[in-house]
């Protein structure tokens, strides 16, 4: 079975039609990528598999659960962190990770593991008002992989962050994946990060996924040293 599988998603707000039958798959301990310009359509596909939208027409399945039939048990199922996502100022880090372990009905353990997600020590015992935003996306991120998601969902996880927290984030990501079964799926604009991070891409464009697959195979089937040049070859910009 399929982690997630999109099938022909549409949506509209209002006369804009922002999604055209947007279709893809992301097996097991995968990570997949969807990349393209701002406006594409890729927040408002994380949306709906997170259940925060609800797609006109077509479906997802999360582990064979509809997102529109069955968005409780799809929510079982995943952890999501939105590119706008902020913290509580007042809360140290620690008690935040204690309070999302909580909120999921995880105990000890899983907060012993966001602690050592996030990498933070001593500044866990601070509020989170004084951290940079380096440091709270890494508390976010500690909090959605901690509680074992079988589908993690990351909408641009290092929007806007210096190049060590980014860094730091990519690897979380990447051996989170790997010692583990869950799948995740990661919108970004930055494709260079994405085809460091990705197992599968998906490009998109206006609404439309224009080409999927793996990063060195479309590098090879278009000639071109990375994923910005497959892009721009795509769209007819080179």
């Amino acid at each position: 079975m399929d982690a997630v599988f999109a099938d022909s998603l549409e949506k509209r707000f209002g006369r804009k039609h922002v999604l055209k039958g947007i279709s893809f798959k992301v097996s097991s301990s995968e990570i997949f990528g969807i990349i393209g310009p701002n406006g594409a359509g890729k927040t408002t596909t994380l949306r709906i598999l997170s259940t925060i939208l609800t797609p006109d027409s077509g479906d997802a399945l999360i582990m064979g659960y509809s997102v529109k039939e069955e968005p409780d048990k799809v929510r079982k199922n995943i952890s999501y962190l939105p590119e706008d996502s902020g913290v509580y100022n007042h809360l140290t880090g620690y008690d935040f990770l204690k309070m999302m372990a909580e909120v999921y009905g995880k105990g000890v353990e899983h907060v012993k593991r966001g602690i050592e997600i996030s990498g933070l020590k001593s500044a866990l015992d601070s509020p989170m008002g004084s951290y940079s935003k380096g440091m709270k996306r890494r508390i976010l991120l500690a909090a959605v992989l901690m509680v074992e998601p079988k589908v993690a969902i990351l909408d641009e996880p290092t929007s806007g962050l210096d190049v060590r927290h980014a860094f730091y984030i990519r690897r979380v990501i990447r051996d989170y994946v790997k010692t583990t079964s869950t799948s995740a799926i990661i919108s970004s604009h930055n494709m260079l990060e994405v085809e460091y991070l990705c197992d599968r891409v998906a490009f998109i464009d206006n609404g439309k996924i224009i080409m999927e697959g793996k990063p060195e195979e479309l590098k090879e089937e278009f000639r071109a040293e990375n994923l910005e040049e497959v892009f721009a070859k795509l769209i007819g910009e080179v």
